[in-house]
């Protein structure tokens, strides 16, 4: 899908349409996240590096539930 780039301000913006503001759930003063893959750049709603520390959290949390649950006392 080809994208417009604007000037916005002294920079310049890409205009997203709806239906792809809608797809990612983003609207006016959300932030995406861009990160360079191999074949070109990925737009994503969420921080990617937020996900994998949150899922390393997550195992972490799992498998020292025990300690975790003696530690809240």
């Amino acid at each position: 899908m080809p994208l417009k780039i604007v000037k916005v301000g002294n920079s310049l913006g890409l205009v997203l349409p709806k239906d792809m503001l809608a797809k990612l759930r983003v609207g006016l003063g959300d932030q995406v996240f861009v990160t360079e893959q191999p074949d070109g750049f990925s737009v994503k709603p969420h921080d990617p590096a937020f996900v994998e520390a949150m899922g390393a959290a997550e195992n972490i949390m799992r498998e020292d539930r025990d300690i975790l649950a003696v530690l809240a006392r």
